[in-house]
């Protein structure tokens, strides 16, 4: 089973936990913020059933986040010290197989990527949140690197599948 990191416990965050769990993934969900991350345990409780709660963890590290994680999200404010300082943290805590995707839609993936050690494995969400937690249209674009290895979409593509969306890629 595939095991997904989502750092930041906020309504995204929430959000892909509920989706992931409840698509059989495995969820590790971290928050800096301890408050955060128990608003995030007490909704979760209510929404998620009984089959899909165990499938969350809450943890309270980036560390404790990506260190079994096949895939890690990141949850944080779309600007570029942000990113790059939580791609930076991602890439030095993960496993080399672990694979990051990172909600944007100003900054390039490119660029992002070449802070990381694998650019290959480096992939931008390129939805605004209200587009992925909405009832509207579950098309989704992901913008890759020219350096995007074939598994890398793969499990991507396996990801927003199972999640309902229909995922298209797109070289930068």
């Amino acid at each position: 089973m595939l095991t997904v990191a989502i750092l930041g416990a906020g309504p995204l965050g929430r959000w892909l936990a509920r989706a992931a769990a409840q698509a059989g993934y495995g969820v590790l969900l971290e928050d800096v913020m301890p408050g955060n991350l128990h608003h995030a345990q007490e909704v979760l409780r209510q929404q998620l059933s009984a089959e899909a709660l165990p499938a969350v963890r809450f943890v309270v590290s980036i560390e404790d986040a990506v260190r079994e994680a096949d895939l890690a999200i990141d949850c944080v404010p779309d600007e570029l010290e942000s990113k790059l300082e939580i791609l930076w943290l991602l890439d030095r805590m993960a496993p080399p197989r672990t694979v990051f995707a990172t909600p944007t839609t100003r900054l390039s993936i490119s660029d992002l990527a070449q802070c990381t050690y694998r650019a290959d494995r480096c992939v931008a969400i390129a939805a605004e949140a209200s587009a992925l937690t909405g009832e509207g249209e579950r098309a989704i674009l992901l913008r890759t690197t020219a350096q995007t290895t074939p598994e890398t979409v793969a499990l991507l593509d396996g990801f927003w599948r199972r999640l309902g969306f229909e995922p298209t890629f797109a070289a930068e």
